[in-house]
């Protein structure tokens, strides 16, 4: 195997179905939320997805500072203290990892073989971004806003922080929060203690976890992870477009109880109340929901959001008859968007909305 320090790792062509040791480790390491908790308005801490890209960096709350920098007119830094003693804001938002879905890609990127599991919506509390962008007065010919995270590693031979950034203007449009208080408690590690941005609507790269500095840029950020990866490709020479706002989607909580290996449920017949979640970007409503049964698609109810940014609960009440079926959700937002039946092609493996698939086997009720 070539030294991954010095440059690319060869990644193998993929087989639908197979994985091998590398993506099934990124899969040990990186955890998807329970189906179950779709039930659920608001995600359990330890059950919210994790994607990370090094290591979980180990941050003592009492050193960590967030340093403001770059060309600013006013730069400067806060300690965590500080922070919390800014004004503070709670919202609902449902974080997405942009690669949700990849498995059910065909050809499938090599890479963390996500499937449905890589969302999740928690009651995020911080202060707002702009004001202390404002604060520190971005210089007239600033361009960007990048934000640096502390946990360092190498991708394709490139050595980085993890590292995104935002426009003047799209920093205009989002309520960007300054993050420190996950559901009522201070972040947990893994979730990017002490301190993260949670950019609304968008997928969760933009969410840069373990924050230590907010520069100003006067030329476009070309850090790896903002250039190099999380972009919309055909090809490997297309230099593609910036993956950004959430794709409308909705999945549903598995009916019935699983068999061990395979997944598939099994359900008595009768009336069977089917539930779950759809969402969008940009804080986007969803008007409609359908359910399909083996094809036949029919209006499901939809309940209703906790706020702008959080996913909409929606539910179905299914009279299942005895056999093999498969199960499917749709939702379609205030924009027209809608859900396809088969996943968008993309060489990263990102965005894929498609249709969530279910089999079930109805049993007769005793």
């Amino acid at each position: 195997m070539n030294n991954p320090f010095i440059g690319p790792i060869s990644k193998p062509d993929t087989e639908k179905g197979v994985y091998d040791d590398f993506e099934r480790r990124l899969a040990n390491r990186n955890s998807g939320t329970l189906l179950e908790t779709l039930a659920l308005d608001i995600t359990p801490s330890g059950a919210h997805y994790l994607l990370t890209h090094f290591d979980t960096p180990i941050i003592d709350f009492n050193e960590h500072k967030l340093h403001f920098e770059g060309a600013f007119e006013n730069p400067f830094t806060l300690d965590m203290h500080q922070i919390y003693d800014l004004p503070e804001v709670s919202m609902p938002v449902t974080l997405e990892c942009s690669g949700n879905g990849r498995a059910h890609a065909s050809p499938r990127a090599y890479s963390m073989p996500w499937g449905y599991e890589a969302v999740g919506t928690s009651e995020w509390t911080g202060t707002p971004l702009a004001p202390l962008i404002a604060q520190a007065k971005p210089k007239a010919d600033v361009v960007d806003i990048s934000f640096t995270g502390v946990d360092f590693g190498y991708d394709a031979g490139v050595g980085h922080h993890f590292g995104r950034s935002l426009t003047i203007s799209q920093l205009e449009k989002l309520d960007v929060l300054l993050v420190h208080t996950m559901n009522g408690q201070p972040l947990l590690p893994q979730h990017g203690a002490p301190l993260r941005i949670v950019v609304p609507g968008w997928y969760g790269m933009a969410s840069v976890k373990w924050l230590a500095k907010i520069e100003a840029l006067t030329e476009k950020f070309e850090g790896f992870q903002q250039i190099k990866t999380y972009r919309f490709r055909q090809d490997a020479e297309d230099e593609g477009s910036p993956v950004t706002s959430l794709k409308v989607k909705s999945l549903m909580v598995p009916p019935g109880v699983p068999d061990w290996l395979s997944r598939d449920r099994c359900v008595e017949s009768g009336n069977v109340t089917i539930m779950g979640k759809a969402w969008s970007g940009s804080g986007h409503k969803i008007t409609k929901v359908e359910f399909g049964i083996n094809g036949n698609w029919q209006d499901a109810q939809v309940i209703g959001r906790r706020g702008k940014y959080a996913w909409t609960a929606w539910q179905y009440i299914w009279n299942a008859e005895p056999g093999e079926h498969i199960l499917q959700c749709r939702a379609t937002d205030e924009t027209g968007a809608t859900q396809p039946i088969d996943p968008p092609f993309d060489v990263g493996g990102f965005g894929n909305n498609a249709i969530q698939s279910i089999k079930v086997f109805v049993h007769p009720a005793d």
